[in-house]
């Protein structure tokens, strides 16, 4: 049977949902014999995304999150006749005769809508009850997820599946000299706090820099900290507020940095800091953990899940509990040594080759085909 992985995203975008579409796309057809795969994709993205074995590309015309997606894709796709058709970022074509599954990576517009843009919070709401009705099945990245898709969209529990997902191979502890160099290259200092993410109000940069001002008020010595990803909506008040509170200087900002220094960057910190005030999955920590670093998260959504007992949690509405969390992993050497160690451990129980082991199992019961031996 023919399965169409819709991967348009992964040109428009390089955040974690286009990292989970390209792992997707590269391993399922690998693993699954029994079907054939279409991996859809922008039509000017020809040559960006590679193409695994045993798969055929197909060019769509139909740009991801286009307010008529649902109709004009279902056109471009009734002509390759797929016999099921996972939307991985969730918005599924209104018709076709296919079967549907779906990703729900996050309900941010749902729980904290005042985070998102008017208009992606009118696109998201508009095409959500569609989908959600049109998908013979759901995968969720995380149980924190799954909850929020059966509390706030009221669907079956049998229909929606959690998938874990896991980082790249290419995190693990960088040898030395592979993080010195990094170092050099981006004129970094030797020690650094880092937070990696885009810069937008979900991420909760504005508490975390508060906090990190209070940080440097009582230990004058503490590291710079160093914020790593691209600006998102509303990061204009995010800079206004670095003079306000007179962080520049201490405050460093790094962006559109190639995926490959991203290694090398987790291993040289002294702790990775993520108080989001929501994660469907938190791509950040677990990578920090596989490269060996000591980990801070909100006790907020999937990132408690995700870590475990591998990393400190904090507030995200109190600067005062990161501020203290910062403080401990900062001066606490063991408590720091513990806690790579852990993450370490933590990061071995994640694999993509058991996120895709789960989604075939989905496919395969959508389908109703039997498991293969």
């Amino acid at each position: 049977m023919r399965i169409a992985l819709d991967a348009r995203l992964t040109h428009y975008s390089s955040g974690g949902i286009s990292e989970y579409i390209r792992q997707l796309a590269r391993r399922l057809p690998a693993l699954d014999s029994q079907n054939q795969y279409l991996i859809l994709h922008a039509h000017k993205a020809a040559g960006r995304l590679p193409l695994p074995v045993g798969a055929r590309m197909v060019k769509c015309f139909t740009p991801a999150h286009h307010s008529l997606e649902r109709s004009s894709l279902t056109l471009e796709l009734l002509p390759r006749r797929p016999r099921l058709l996972h939307s991985m970022d969730f918005i599924a074509p209104r018709g076709g005769p296919w079967r549907s599954v779906i990703t729900i990576h996050d309900l941010t517009f749902l729980r904290f809508p005042q985070f998102l843009t008017p208009q992606s919070l009118r696109y998201y709401n508009h095409q959500i009850g569609a989908s959600v009705r049109r998908a013979d099945a759901i995968l969720a990245d995380s149980d924190a997820t799954r909850t929020d898709i059966l509390e706030l969209l009221r669907v079956p529990p049998e229909k929606v599946t959690t998938a874990h997902l896991a980082a790249d191979e290419r995190f693990f502890p960088q040898p030395e000299e592979v993080v010195a160099s990094a170092r050099a290259r981006l004129d970094l200092p030797h020690h650094y706090l880092l937070f990696v993410g885009t810069f937008e109000p979900r991420k909760n940069i504005a508490t975390l820099l508060h906090a990190y001002a209070d940080l440097r008020s009582r230990h004058a010595d503490a590291p710079p900290l160093l914020l790593v990803g691209n600006p998102g909506w509303l990061f204009e008040s995010t800079e206004a507020l670095l003079a306000e509170i007179g962080l520049r200087g201490t405050v460093i900002f790094r962006s559109n940095l190639p995926a490959e220094d991203l290694p090398a960057l987790y291993t040289g910190a002294t702790a990775l800091i993520l108080p989001s005030y929501y994660e469907g999955f938190g791509f950040p920590v677990l990578e920090a953990m596989a490269c060996g670093t000591a980990a801070i998260i909100a006790e907020r959504a999937s990132l408690p899940e995700i870590a475990g007992d591998a990393a400190l949690s904090c507030e995200p509405d109190r600067p005062e509990s990161i501020t203290e969390a910062m403080s401990r992993v900062l001066f606490d050497d063991s408590l720091r040594t513990s806690l790579e160690q852990k993450g370490l451990q933590r990061a071995d129980e994640f694999s993509w080759e058991k996120c895709c082991a789960q989604t075939l199992k989905v496919y395969r019961r959508v389908l109703g085909q039997a498991e293969a031996a």
